[in-house]
């Protein structure tokens, strides 16, 4: 399909930056822990839910990089196998009511507000330092694209994107592709870290149910995509973002002859709660 509207379709295979820390996860991590090295802490303390590739990721770059990792739980205690996989990095579980959950800053001082070793990265790892990290992905490409395309749950990879665009000079069209129902928040979360105010455009209609929601219809691209590619994705982010590319493609969206780059922002272990889905 693309073909037969002209396009050139690329995809920037940031999930084989590392087997667990891929993706977007990696580069969000890349200076808060740098900057948790600088301050001498050894403590890592984030947030996630049952299936979050972000606790798994930080997991992961505790071990590799020497600290000790502690991470709160949206919800009642559960076992599978993200938890599983949090555990075998040596990551510490507290499983937290989600009343509780919802004032971060507050878990982390009853629990670490005294220990001035803990170092807190909040949900996702967004911050300016993940912004920041996401926007040394520009800086790799070899050539520019008249479009980018990103999943976004947090906003700052996104703006980080925008951030190397613009540093870059390029003129790139960016399509933030929000994950969350009702994505139109997303906007000004994406704001918050540009470091420079720049349009873009936000296609808040593939969401497919909300976080981490499915339907047949996306779990058959998705099946499709990987039986014809090679390529791994997944539901949460990818899968929906690539979802949403094709579809505009296929109404014309884009005018012939347009390049086009999809972001792959890893977090291939979101399929570990899907798995009975396909």
């Amino acid at each position: 399909m693309f073909d037969e509207k002209g396009l050139k379709v690329f995809l920037k295979r940031d999930d084989m930056i590392h087997p667990i820390i891929s993706g977007n996860k990696w580069r969000k991590l890349k200076y808060q822990l740098k900057r948790a090295k600088q301050e001498g802490k050894t403590h890592l303390v984030s947030f996630g839910g049952a299936y979050s590739n972000h606790l798994i990721a930080l997991a992961a770059a505790a071990s590799r990089f020497g600290f000790k990792a502690t991470g709160f739980v949206r919800g009642e205690e559960v076992m599978n196998d993200s938890i599983w996989m949090c555990r075998l990095h040596g990551m510490q579980l507290i499983f937290t009511d989600r009343e509780s959950y919802r004032n971060k800053p507050a878990l982390f001082d009853k629990h670490f507000g005294n220990d001035g070793q803990a170092f807190f990265i909040d949900e996702g790892g967004a911050s300016a330092e993940a912004a920041r990290g996401c926007s040394e992905l520009v800086d790799e490409l070899p050539q520019t694209y008249q479009h980018m395309f990103c999943a976004c749950g947090t906003g700052a990879t996104a703006a980080g994107l925008m951030n190397g665009i613009k540093n870059n000079h390029m003129d790139t069209v960016f399509h933030a592709v929000p994950v969350l129902k009702n994505g139109d928040f997303m906007a000004d979360e994406i704001r918050r870290y540009q470091t420079y105010p720049q349009p873009f455009e936000l296609h808040t209609e593939y969401h497919f149910g909300g976080y981490a929601k499915t339907t047949p219809e996306l779990i058959a691209f998705i099946k499709n995509f990987i039986a014809t590619t090679g390529i791994m994705i997944e539901p949460v982010y990818t899968g929906k973002m690539l979802y949403a590319l094709t579809d505009l493609a296929g109404k014309d969206h884009f005018a012939p002859g347009s390049h086009i780059l999809a972001i792959h922002t890893g977090g291939l272990w979101g399929l570990l709660g899907m798995k009975d889905l396909f």
